[in-house]
């Protein structure tokens, strides 16, 4: 049985607003398996960027509970949650979020040089994730000089370099032709189903949200809706298309 790399317990975030109180997340639970592939779907104002802040730790829910790989993050202090969350979560970005000066090499580095590992060992894990994305012979090309798809692939080498338990993707393929996206997709669901990896997608794209294993529909602050890769191709796409 897959382990739960990732847990939302009845997470609720509200935010003064005024003389009250908005509620953004409604007791949001939900729960992400190693080497599953999870897609959250939604309008803009339905809580899909709150929840991924929240559950990434970047931000404290209200009340509720989230943990990754079993640690709570309300358990841990600020700088003791940093290095948790660099060593245990991959980010991949819509818009790559890549040094433009610096290399695709050194742009994956970054995570690395926290660590304080040594140059050689630096070299060789970026040259495994420069390979894993296919990209091997761009390790040494400025990130400005490289195309939309070849960024973010190398967007998601950084992700991996650490090799991380989960991996949150916002709007992944937002930035990107459909045909770009989906080659993107699969080479960041391939990636990770293969190494156990946890992915939790955030976006807005029917055609993205259907490489999930399964789909969560989010609306008005709260999962109202979810489908599984077992119940066909055909159901997750009719679930996951915006309604007229």
């Amino acid at each position: 049985m897959a382990d739960t790399v990732l847990e939302a317990t009845n997470v609720v975030k509200r935010y003064p607003d005024g003389a009250g109180v908005l509620t953004v997340l409604h007791g949001v639970s939900l729960s992400v398996a190693s080497g599953s592939v999870v897609a959250i779907i939604g309008p803009s104002g339905s809580g899909k960027s709150t929840l991924l802040n929240v559950l990434s730790g970047l931000d404290a829910p209200t009340s509720g509970e989230v943990t990754v790989c079993g640690r709570s993050f309300a358990s841990l202090g600020p700088d003791a949650a940093a290095d948790f969350r660099r060593r245990h979560i991959g980010f991949v970005f819509q818009f790559f979020n890549l040094i433009p000066t610096m290399s695709a090499h050194d742009n994956i580095a970054l995570p690395l040089l926290a660590e304080g590992l040594r140059r050689r060992d630096i070299d060789e894990r970026v040259a495994t994730a420069l390979t894993e994305v296919g990209l091997i012979d761009k390790r040494d090309q400025p990130a400005s000089k490289l195309s939309g798809g070849e960024m973010q692939r190398v967007a998601i080498a950084r992700a991996l370099v650490m090799d991380p338990p989960l991996v949150l993707a916002d709007e992944p393929t937002g930035n990107l032709d459909s045909v770009t996206g989906d080659r993107v997709l699969q080479l960041l669901c391939s990636a990770c189903r293969h190494a156990r990896r946890a992915v939790l997608m955030v976006t807005h794209s029917h055609l993205a949200a259907a490489w999930a294993d399964r789909v969560l529909v989010m609306r008005d602050g709260a999962i109202v809706e979810e489908v599984t890769a077992a119940d066909g191709q055909s159901t997750l796409l009719s679930l996951v298309r915006p309604r007229s």
